[in-house]
Parts: C-alpha cells; structure tokens; sequence
C-alpha cells in the first residue's frame, strides 16, 4: 500500500476528485475507483467526488498495491541515459512499442524493463510498471520510468502541471516561415478517420512551441517543445501549419511521407528533458543526441545544399516556454 499525502494549495477551493487527480498525477477515473473504495480523505474524513475541500485540507489517498500483469520478462537491450534510486531514463529506439497493448504483448520496453533487477512503481497499472509518459513507436529518444511509487505519482504530477519540459527534434516538409512559433489548437479524433487524430474544435487543448533550428532548400529542421502531450500532437500540429513530419505515414503524403533521401523512419526524436528529480527536488537535465539514421539524412541534406546551411541560434533548457 503506497499513501499519498497532498495539500490543497492555498487560496484554491474545488472538488475533492479534481484536486486529488491534479496533485497526484493520476487519472481522474482511477482517482473516482479509489474514493468509490474507500481510499480517499480529507483532513481524516472519507469524501466524495464531488466533496468540496477547502484550502489546507489534508487529501491522504491509500493506493492499493498492483497484481501481478503476468506480462513476461524479456532481455531486450536498453540504453540507459541516467538512473538513480528513483528514477531511470532510457534513449528509446524507434520501432519498440512502450507498454503491452492489445496486439504488443511482447517485445515491449516493459518486457525490458522487468528483465531488469529493479524494482518500479505501480500505480499507473498493472501493465505499466514505472511508466510516467509515452512515446510513439515509431519516436526515438528519452523516456522516464519511476522505480518507485513515491517516484512515480511525483513525476505524473509534474507532468500534468506542465514542469517537466520536452523538446523534440523533426525534419518536416517546405520552408516554416517564422523562426520562433507557437501552435494552440485542441486535438481529437478525426471524424473521418476514427485511427487519426486531428485538429478539430471539440478537441482537448493542445499547445505545441517551436524553433528554426536549420533550414534545407525543401526542409526545416525544428525544435519543439511539447506542452501538452496529446496523441500524436506533434505530427498532428506540425501538418495542420502545412510542414508535415518527415517519414510520417499516417498525417504525411507524398514527399513528406516519402522523407527526404535515404530516409527510411518518422523524423522525430525525443532529445531534451528536463524534470525534478523525485528525491531530491533537484533539477535533472539531459539530451540524447540524433540516431544515427537522423543524422545521416540531416549530413545528405547538407551535402546536396547548394552553399551552406543557414544554422540559427537555439535557446537553450531552462529558457521559458515560447
């Protein structure tokens, strides 16, 4: 049984179930089961969802300890950027699948993970041992997992108060006008496509910031920070300004999808993260540098350029969001 304890900030007033999903990271329905079972308090006394509870309560929150998954340890090797007692991040390849889904049972980073003599927190599911966030399949680059419960309902909070920030690297189609930019669009399911995700005013909000990091005859290379971190929301937000992402198959067409020479996966990598650490508060900054099929397409894109790239400044961690 892990207990979490969160105080309501001062000056705020609201719902017990919305606060406690808020300052613990975890899921609004997940955080309904558990005062349903019992498992939720304020100042002592047992609430309801929609309990009010004032600033200063005490919200103490009893989660259970998970059952075994059943899920199968698997020695896949993993690069591990960082890791300490509470935390391991690792440069995840593109084409490995992060937590079982129906039609990934196997041969995932958790089966990985669990290959591992390391403990990791559980209160994200049974089938998502440590995870705090996701990256597509087909996206490479840094990914944190929680070795603890503690650890993990930090990080989920910390996520969902939009602290830890994440900036992505991406190739996409043409010539993107401005230098520094900023896309605010809700994203949801595509209406005519139930498998996509697009911009679509009923959407969730969705914000997306970017920088020119280097431009090509056709291409720009960018920075993005991610914001919020809907489904694909970088894909999505990128070919709705008409700069699609190179080597997407799913929102590109016909040059964007075929990529630039020589590129054979989504041009997009997970490069910089910076969080608090669980244990210390302290602030933990890394990179993980292009793949090597990345920058292999990047150096054909300087060699056929006709003079030099033009290079722009970059702003660096730590800097405020655009």
């Amino acid at each position: 049984m892990t207990e979490l304890r969160l105080v309501v900030p001062a000056g705020r007033r609201g719902r017990a179930d919305r606060f406690a999903a808020d300052l613990s990271g975890l899921s609004r329905s997940r955080i309904q089961r558990l005062i349903t079972e019992g498992r939720v308090t304020a100042d002592g006394q047992p609430v309801k969802a929609n309990t009010m509870v004032p600033p200063g309560a005490m919200l103490v929150i009893d989660v259970p300890p998970v059952e075994p998954a059943g899920i199968e340890p698997e020695v896949i090797p993993l690069d591990v950027v960082y890791e300490d007692d509470e935390v391991l991040v690792v440069d995840k390849p593109t084409g490995l699948v992060v937590h079982p889904s129906p039609g990934h049972w196997s041969g995932t980073l958790v089966n990985a993970l669990l290959a591992r003599d390391t403990a990791y927190g559980g209160i994200a599911g049974v089938e998502r041992p440590g995870i705090v966030h996701r990256l597509d399949r087909d996206t490479s680059g840094l990914l944190i997992v929680a070795k603890s419960d503690v650890a993990q309902a930090s990080l989920m909070a910390q996520l969902k108060a939009r602290r830890v920030k994440k900036t992505y690297l991406t190739l996409v189609l043409g010539s993107v006008q401005a230098a520094v930019g900023r896309v605010e669009a809700p994203i949801g399911r595509d209406p005519k496509n139930r498998m996509r995700m697009a911009v679509v005013p009923d959407g969730r909000p969705s914000v997306t910031g970017y920088r020119v990091r280097e431009r090509f005859p056709s291409w720009t290379l960018l920075e993005v920070d991610l914001v919020t971190g809907r489904t694909h929301q970088i894909r999505v937000h990128l070919a709705a300004l008409g700069h699609p992402v190179a080597g997407d198959p799913v929102y590109g067409t016909g040059t964007a999808r075929r990529g630039p020479e020589g590129l054979e996966r989504l041009f997009l990598h997970a490069w910089r993260l910076v969080f608090a650490s669980p244990a210390t508060g302290e602030l933990v900054r890394l990179e993980a540098p292009l793949p090597a099929a990345l920058e292999a397409a990047l150096e054909g894109l300087r060699a056929g350029a006709p003079g030099a790239p033009l290079r722009l400044p970059t702003v660096g961690a730590g800097e405020g969001e655009p």
